[in-house]
């Protein structure tokens, strides 16, 4: 008996030491948990009113929109129409006060000190691709509701200089030119600080042509 013991035991490891090093089954990997994604905050009667305040105490003027709400999920529910914010913007639609706030400081602030230090001129126009679209995320059927859908992001595709040039995300992102790319690097980057969720061109090929800037669930910067 304690000859069968000490064999059952011996056997294993003999048989372990026979395996060669090189082709040892590899480890199992576990599966790493995913954090959800953080609750949306609320944002009430108080919240807005809140908002609204500090967006004039921006600058910008704009107009209140009456709420609406479409198929397939999307609405725009407290929203505004942008009219003034220092320079004009193309295609602006309805935007939620939150992002409306944000986009009028990164407006103000980041993209005029980043032209003027890089490019050596100051903006006169942005160029956008716009903001509400009753769309999935990225355009592609099956993803979830793009935060464009709840007009609560905004595209952004270039700027105009004072001096006549031309800067676009498509062109100059990658481009020959290093200032150029530092600014629109820049502009990106201080988005970051302001928005909650920004995605650029080396985020996918879905925004090799813009910047998407937006106050959903986030943080994240790419």
């Amino acid at each position: 008996m304690h000859r069968l013991r000490a064999l059952l035991i011996v056997t294993p490891l003999i048989l372990i030491s026979c395996v060669p090093s090189g082709h040892r089954p590899p480890p199992v990997r576990r599966p790493v948990p995913v954090r959800p994604a953080p609750a949306r905050p609320a944002y009430d009667a108080a919240a807005r009113r809140q908002c609204l305040s500090d967006l004039s105490a921006d600058g910008a003027r704009y107009t209140l929109l009456p709420d609406r709400v479409f198929a397939g999920g999307c609405s725009a529910i407290g929203t505004v129409q942008l009219s003034d914010i220092g320079m004009p913007v193309s295609n602006l639609g309805a935007m939620t006060c939150p992002l409306a706030d944000a986009f009028t400081r990164w407006t103000r602030d980041a993209t005029q000190k980043a032209a003027i230090a890089w490019l050596d001129s100051p903006v006169v126009k942005i160029e956008s691709f716009g903001t509400y679209s009753c769309r999935p995320v990225n355009g592609v059927e099956g993803n979830r509701l793009s935060e464009h859908g709840l007009s609560n992001a905004v595209d952004i595709s270039g700027f105009v200089l004072a001096n006549g040039r031309r800067i676009t995300v498509l062109n100059d992102w990658n481009g020959p030119d290093q200032y150029a790319r530092n600014f629109l690097r820049a502009v990106h980057d201080a988005g970051c600080r302001r928005f909650h969720v920004v995605l650029g061109p080396d985020a996918n090929a879905f925004h090799r042509n813009h910047l998407h800037f937006d106050m959903g669930r986030g943080p994240y910067c790419r």
